[in-house]
């Protein structure tokens, strides 16, 4: 049984003999328990028996040993400066850690009846995002995985440990001409010194005279990390009409583990900001784009990036699109599900914790006389994660301050989505799109 504090903080308990036993770790750490074994996933700094582990490490015992009071765990992961913990998943006779090494994906096999010895698995592309999405722990060492990227359209494969390799089952559709096109990192230096990666998707061949029409798109929350995912609507809607489409990987998320995810916490939000706009400018230097034919797109949390995006940087851009976003962060936590969410931001109805957020509440900080870009916000009416009064709000906001060439759309079904059913999200991808191409082109 587990019991759920926030967001980030819980409990496990064994039940045995008819009772509740508590398993001694920090109430951050994530846990994991199956047949004779303990797994441990540090979100912090954990101390167990005489040994500290910083964030982001896996560690391993014995379920009996741990219950008896033996606090020396084996460590299974110890993250480093490009590599962190995804997922982990059983297999009838391994353990299958996800890993993301510099926001791609690798896979690591490791073998508990060996000592733990490792080996990682073959055939995981570059630039790509893998996830175990289906094992047989208690049967076989049978596995199935999700593999996609940029321009790889997403295939399912199967493979059994020791026995068969993977092999694609089945493949989605390709909906552009994914050969037109390449990928590439690269890396920013944000206002602290942190080094920030960005992958780049764009036509081959692409001139750097800064007058390619570019869309920048992030999150930077809840530990989520932006991996390399395959878009039919990006290249079809953008790519093919001449766009380069970027996406930011900045502090708040999971792409580091939990340490990347703490260091945009609360107070420190601001951290991913700036890793956006640093992003934001280096493409302009290096003559991708420049201000007017660049753009930026995020959804809820992404959406309060981007809102900021709008208020602190408006120079920065020539559109914005902000879905189902976040704006208001004064009344966030008596609206919708917005209470849920004071461990990533904060506690607005605290004196001291309203200070520093109110720094970040794009809401309260636009102003008359200022020139933003042009900006779309959407919403959903039965939208019950965020809700639409927050886009609504802001919209009303901007139309009393005077500000030109702002669009508000409100999808009447559908959550937290924007849309409910294929019409209606093709009908709002097509509005945003088409938005850019006249705003950027």
């Amino acid at each position: 049984m587990t019991e759920v504090y926030d967001f980030y903080r819980s409990r496990t308990f064994l039940l045995r003999d008819g009772s509740l036993v508590p398993i001694d770790v920090p109430e951050d750490a994530d846990v994991d328990v199956h047949r004779e074994w303990l797994l441990v996933r540090t979100r912090a700094d954990t101390v167990l028996g005489s040994r500290t582990y910083p964030p982001g490490y896996l560690l391993a015992a014995r379920l009996d040993d741990f219950l008896a009071g033996d606090r020396s765990p084996r460590v299974l992961f110890e993250p480093d400066e490009h590599t962190a913990l995804e997922h982990w998943a059983w297999t009838g006779s391994a353990l299958k850690l996800t890993l993301l090494h510099d926001v791609s994906s690798r896979i690591r096999v490791l073998s508990p009846l060996h000592d733990w010895a490792a080996s990682e698995l073959e055939g995981v592309p570059s630039f790509g995002s893998v996830s175990v999405i289906d094992t047989d722990p208690d049967e076989s060492d049978e596995y199935w995985l999700h593999v996609s990227g940029f321009l790889t359209p997403p295939t399912l494969r199967r493979g059994v440990l020791g026995m068969e390799p993977h092999r694609q089952a089945k493949a989605a559709a390709s909906f552009f001409d994914e050969d037109a096109f390449e990928v590439e990192q690269h890396w920013v230096t944000s206002d602290d010194g942190t080094r920030v990666p960005y992958f780049q998707v764009a036509p081959k061949g692409l001139v750097l005279d800064g007058s390619n029409p570019t869309v920048l798109s992030g999150y930077g929350g809840f530990e989520h990390a932006r991996v390399p995912a395959y878009s039919g609507v990006v290249g079809r809607g953008w790519l093919e009409g001449g766009g380069v489409y970027v996406v930011a990987n900045i502090r708040g998320g999971g792409e580091y583990g939990p340490a990347w995810h703490r260091a945009a916490l609360k107070e420190n939000r601001p951290r991913a900001y700036e890793d956006f706009a640093a992003v934001a400018r280096d493409l302009v230097a290096r003559g991708v784009t420049s201000p007017g034919h660049l753009g930026c797109e995020g959804r809820s949390n992404g959406g309060l990036l981007v809102g900021n995006m709008l208020t602190r940087y408006p120079e920065l851009f020539g559109a914005i699109v902000c879905g189902v976003p976040l704006l208001d962060m004064r009344r966030y936590t008596r609206l919708s599900a917005g209470a849920s969410w004071i461990a990533e931001y904060g506690d607005p109805d605290d004196p001291e914790q309203w200070e520093y957020i109110r720094g970040f509440s794009p809401y309260h900080n636009v102003s008359a006389g200022v020139e933003y870009p042009a900006l779309l916000l959407y919403a959903a009416t039965s939208d019950d994660r965020v809700g639409p009064v927050q886009a609504r709000k802001m919209a009303a906001r901007m139309e009393q301050l005077g500000v030109p060439d702002v669009w508000y759309y409100e999808n009447a079904d559908g959550g937290h989505g924007g849309a409910v059913d294929n019409r209606s999200t093709a009908q709002l991808q097509a509005a945003v799109w088409e938005f850019f191409r006249r705003t950027l082109t």
